[in-house]
């Protein structure tokens, strides 16, 4: 994901915007008020989002609309192409904006402004049982399976991301079946690899974004899939803290949606266990941040892809996008 940070204002000229009143900021008092909680999501992303809203991100917006007693509506845009330009930064011709709220952005996200973090996962390596890997209960159990067993293998790796750069560091690499990051074809789905190949025996073995991974366990019915969440390990990062994201200058709006994420603390987590998705501690001191970072970080260069989960940095908004 390339990011450019646009140039701040001085403290002085930021202190003279101040005292004769903020433009942005007296459009922001005269905004009319909300009658729809609009967001921000992808039409084919499961377990993220789909057009059906069964995806966690969907159902997580319906509780935010309930709360604030609006109507949810959803404008769709896949996420790979320019996904921030296209949606939250996309203005209608009246001045209004497509939509208000994306759902899930890595931390240190640039292109919007972020929220506190809400979730935190990590990859996973995903096998079916019953097929000569039951014994595989950690990852350091693949590592040290005798040579013959291992050479054998067929992994199914995408071109980039934190496995293939684990399998590259344990001597896995030749085992390598590889797999495109992500395709031009927007009816591809996060979790093909798992629901096609590795059920259908093509591969023995795969490492997905953990709410990929998860969710492919609970739909496949015809066979049962081995999820092992994955631990990051110096040099590779397998887990990722996610946030919410609004446009930046929007602070009231911002807060609101923190007082969300903390009302709703219970019911994130049980549409998260729904899902399958394999969840760690948010760690201590993650905080979204302060405004008078997001002004100087900001910008309207948004030529990165999705804000993917697994896109090397993290997987499907997939993402984030954080796709693979």
């Amino acid at each position: 994901m390339k990011r450019t940070n646009a140039v701040g204002y001085t403290l002085a000229v930021a202190a003279v915007v101040a005292a004769i009143g903020s433009p942005a900021m007296a459009q922001q008092e005269a905004a009319p008020p909300r009658t729809a909680l609009k967001v921000c999501a992808d039409p084919n992303a499961l377990p993220a989002s789909n057009e059906k809203q069964e995806g966690f991100e969907n159902k997580i917006a319906k509780v935010f609309a309930d709360s604030l007693g609006l109507p949810l509506e959803f404008y769709w845009f896949p996420q790979r192409f320019k996904f921030i330009r296209n949606t939250l930064k996309n203005e209608n011709p009246d001045g209004s904006y497509k939509c208000d709220l994306v759902m899930s952005v890595p931390e240190k996200f640039d292109m919007a402004a972020t929220t506190e973090p809400y979730y935190r996962s990590t990859w996973a390596m995903v096998y079916v049982k019953g097929r000569g890997l039951d014994d595989v209960k950690a990852p350091e159990d693949l590592i040290n399976l005798p040579e013959e067993r291992k050479k054998k293998l067929r992994i199914g790796l995408y071109d980039r991301g934190p496995a293939t750069d684990w399998a590259f560091k344990h001597g896995l690499f030749d085992n390598m079946v590889p797999y495109q990051h992500q395709t031009a074809d927007v009816s591809d789905y996060p979790g093909r690899i798992i629901d096609q190949d590795l059920v259908q025996g093509k591969i023995d073995l795969t490492f997905e974004w953990g709410p990929i991974a998860g969710y492919m366990s609970k739909k496949i019915k015809d066979a049962e899939i081995v999820v092992i969440p994955m631990k990051s390990e110096p040099g590779i990062q397998f887990d990722f803290t996610f946030s919410m994201a609004v446009r930046y200058g929007e602070k009231e709006w911002k807060q609101q949606v923190n007082e969300l994420i903390d009302q709703h603390r219970e019911d994130i987590s049980r549409i998260f266990a729904e899902y399958g998705v394999p969840l760690l501690e948010v760690e201590a001191g993650k905080q979204a941040a302060s405004e008078g970072d997001e002004e100087r970080r900001g910008g309207d260069d948004d030529d990165g892809p999705a804000p993917a989960a697994g896109d090397g940095q993290a997987g499907s908004g997939e993402a984030g996008t954080a796709a693979q």
